[in-house]
């Protein structure tokens, strides 16, 4: 359903009227597209707390972002602010990062891009640790103000090449929808860098669960663009559906209950010799009901579907060996798993239990199989599930976030891409894709 308010505030009128009344003014996010795969404009690299150890290596990464790097703030209008505060390392340099982006944070052209850059939290040095967390707050409280489609971004990294295809996601169009998030990036356990940056799946085979329509449709659509071949599952009832997207992205179609016993077994016979590269767990459904009300019969299937064969499906791939070397699994989890939501306890008790098996299988499963474990939290999506919902309700889920505006199965499955190509010092990361929704924020 179209965004009727977004449409209207985009035009001269509505903008006026928005203006005076103190109402929403989402901006027209810039999502990638053939014609404009990258942004475009100057990119401000400061440096605060001191010499950087990443300065000559964060150089040359964002030189390869295609924006214009420079460390001198000339530009009217920089698309992107890229900030190293690597170096802080107690409380009175935070002073420096005021001083460098007062002045600048204004200019940021619509659609532009603030990330900051920090290092893991120390555990003995408690000044360090109290400065470098100050970073989470000052990131999310900015993401809230900048406004016009700008996001601000945390990354916290040990080194700036592990953490480049994290940067060049942040720093893209594919990041549209994502704000206020906080990304850990590790060492990673080999070199992270594709051959081709802009096809970085090629020669990698893809599994969508849940992909006959919907984000799972939009998820097999993005890693097929970005190289990989697709196998997409969904349950047999959408069969025909199923085939169709497998035909249009030139993927193979799985009809399958993904809740049946032996469906991990079923999967890896199904797939060809080279075995699977990436699992996207992305099948869901939603029985809602306050909980005085649920009957077990709508408890039961959103469970068994949700979380249940998540579990099952991944614990069989794994132990079979169905599931490369330097592979990956994403999973979708939700901000109803972080926030909850009325007459959802039995989705947001899964998706909290996607969150509880991504940290606890993301170090295992690297350490023994050589595979990454993260998710997605999708916040208030435009799906035909949320078209559906009461228009009060739909238009507050559409508002209640920085953006202003619901977001598309496109950012979800962008989001999903990045994880599922990122290095392996990007691991056990639950990234909301929510415009940095209000609730649980």
């Amino acid at each position: 359903m179209a965004d009727r308010y977004l449409n209207f505030t985009g035009t001269t009128p509505g903008r006026f009227l928005a203006r005076r009344l103190g109402l929403p003014q989402p901006a027209t996010l810039r999502r990638w597209a053939p014609e404009h795969p990258t942004l475009q404009g100057d990119l401000l690299h400061l440096t605060v707390g001191g010499d950087s150890p990443h300065k000559g290596d964060l150089t040359d990464i964002l030189t390869r972002t295609n924006l214009n790097a420079t460390t001198t703030p000339d530009s009217p209008h920089p698309t992107a602010v890229v900030v190293d505060a690597t170096g802080i390392g107690d409380t009175p340099d935070l002073a420096q990062l005021h001083a460098l982006l007062h002045p600048v944070v204004r200019s940021v052209a619509e659609n532009g891009r603030v990330v900051i850059l920090g290092t893991p939290l120390s555990l003995t040095d408690h000044h360090q640790a109290a400065a470098q967390q100050a970073l989470e707050g000052f990131v999310r409280s900015l993401g809230k103000e900048l406004g016009k489609g700008r996001t601000a971004t945390l990354v916290r990294m040990c080194s700036a090449g592990a953490a480049e295809s994290t940067l060049r996601f942040l720093l893209s169009p594919r990041s549209a929808y994502v704000s206020g998030q906080v990304i850990e990036v590790g060492e990673a356990e080999a070199d992270p860098s594709p051959r081709d940056w802009d096809r970085p799946l090629s020669g990698r085979t893809a599994l969508v669960t849940g992909a006959a329509r919907g984000i799972g449709e939009a998820v097999a659509e993005v890693l097929a663009r970005d190289g990989a071949h697709v196998v997409v599952l969904d349950v047999p009832a959408a069969q025909a559906e199923l085939v169709r997207v497998a035909d249009r992205l030139g993927g193979t179609a799985l009809p399958l209950d993904i809740t049946a016993d032996d469906a991990g077994e079923h999967i890896a016979s199904a797939l060809a010799p080279g075995g699977l590269d990436i699992l996207i767990h992305n099948a869901g459904i939603t029985r809602d009901r306050k909980l005085a009300n649920m009957p077990a019969d709508r408890w039961s299937p959103v469970l068994d579907v949700n979380l249940t064969s998540v579990l099952r499906t991944t614990d069989a791939l794994l132990k079979s060996g169905a599931l490369n070397r330097g592979g990956s699994i994403v999973a979708t989890a939700s901000i109803a798993g972080i926030a909850g939501n009325v007459g959802q306890t039995n989705y947001a008790a899964s998706k909290a239990g996607i969150i509880g098996m991504v940290r606890a299988l993301a170090p295992v499963a690297l350490a023994e199989y050589g595979v990454t474990v993260n998710a997605v939290a999708p916040g208030f999506i435009e799906t035909k599930m949320t078209a559906a919902v009461p228009l009060l309700i739909r238009e507050a889920g559409r508002r209640m976030n920085s953006l202003a505006q619901g977001g598309l199965p496109v950012d979800v499955a962008e989001t999903t891409a990045w994880l599922a190509g990122a290095s392996s010092g990007v691991n056990g990361q639950v990234i909301r894709v929510c415009g940095q929704s209000l609730l649980g924020a």
